[in-house]
């Protein structure tokens, strides 16, 4: 067995050697320079390969065959250093040039329309839905397949419909969407801030809390200097003008402190109404939260706006106000909202106060 194995090693050494003579000849008779055979290439794999070979890697590996070897061969051409490229970058330039020459002289290519339908007007009712902050488009799919949405009065039952964000009106579960870029915030305002965006003597306002908006906002209504709680802020003109209009007798629900005792008429009395300077001002409910001793915590809802009302109004009664805070302003509630932090509305609470003025 030895021996027949240093046979067949001898033979691919003497085979090889005899090209190397056949190489030498040619080489000796001044011909130009060949191009190696293939069992002659060396092949340059991994770190520290030299001209004579690699140095590691064996079998297919050595010859960059195996996976995770050279994407490109590493071929010498006459011994002058030129790499051949690869095939598939030939590919890719004839290609190319094809390309060039099919469509030379043609500047204005006209694309196919890429859906059904690409040359109505309006946007995809999902992609609307997706912009006023409903969730991604998948999503906004969803609450169509699930005939939540309706448009101009109609529930839309099959995706892909087409609407006009600046004149369609679109809801969500009954509650209209603000497809516009309008922004609505809720600030719980400190005391001692001024109720104006703007203040001409520099003291803290409410427009020292939204400096960094791009979009410039305005407050709805207002509250006493010294009055802590719930302040709407955004750029929507109607919303905010309905907002504060008698007509539409949005709730706000306020939290006093106050010296009793009290008596148990008292809420009655605030309910039937108190005889102020510029009329009656009536409560629409009361309650008392917490007593502790003398000292009463009450919640006081009415739909007025009138300057000081809470605050006249119970002063009237007998009971003047220690501490005020404005805890709800129609279906925005103050929470755990901490003082003097300004957060966005969501996109419910958004519908919400759009239902309460019919908007």
């Amino acid at each position: 067995m030895r021996s027949s194995g240093s046979g067949k090693s001898g033979g691919r050494g003497n085979y090889r050697g005899a090209g190397n003579n056949r190489d030498q000849k040619q080489g000796g008779q001044g011909g130009r320079p060949r191009k190696p055979r293939p069992e002659e290439r060396r092949y340059d794999v991994g770190p520290g390969a030299t001209k004579d070979g690699p140095k590691s890697g064996r079998g297919a590996s050595a010859r960059g065959g195996a996976k995770g070897g050279p994407k490109q061969s590493q071929q010498r051409d006459g011994g002058r250093g030129r790499t051949a490229p690869s095939r598939s970058r030939e590919y890719e330039a004839r290609a190319e040039e094809r390309n060039r020459e099919r469509y030379a002289g043609k500047k204005d290519v006209k694309l196919p329309k890429t859906f059904p339908g690409a040359e109505q007007e309006g946007e995809r009712l999902q992609k609307v839905l997706a912009r006023a902050g409903y969730g991604s488009r998948r999503a906004c799919e969803e609450l169509i397949d699930e005939a939540r949405v309706e448009v101009n009065g109609e529930i839309v039952t099959e995706q892909g419909l087409r609407v006009d964000p600046e004149k369609d009106e679109i809801k969500v579960d009954g509650l209209t969407v603000a497809t516009q870029s309008y922004q609505f915030f809720s600030l719980n305002k400190p005391a001692g801030v001024v109720s104006t965006m703007e203040d001409p003597e520099g003291r803290q306002c409410l427009g020292d809390y939204v400096t960094n908006r791009e979009t410039r906002l305005f407050h709805v209504g207002r509250l006493d200097t010294e009055t802590e709680g719930v302040i709407l802020l955004t750029n929507h003109g109607e919303l905010a003008h309905r907002l504060t209009h008698p007509k539409y007798g949005v709730k706000k629900t306020y939290l006093a402190a106050i010296v009793g005792p009290i008596p148990r008429d008292l809420g009655k009395k605030l309910k039937d109404g108190i005889q102020l300077e510029d009329g009656y001002a009536r409560a629409d409910h009361f309650r008392v939260v917490e007593q502790t001793g003398k000292n009463y915590l009450v919640e006081v809802t009415l739909h007025e706006g009138r300057k000081h009302i809470v605050r006249r109004m119970l002063a009237e009664a007998g009971f003047p106000v220690e501490k005020l805070v404005r805890t709800a302003f129609g279906p925005i509630t103050l929470g755990d909202q901490k003082s003097g932090w300004l957060r966005r509305l969501s996109n419910t609470e958004v519908g919400m106060l759009m239902k309460e003025v019919d908007l």
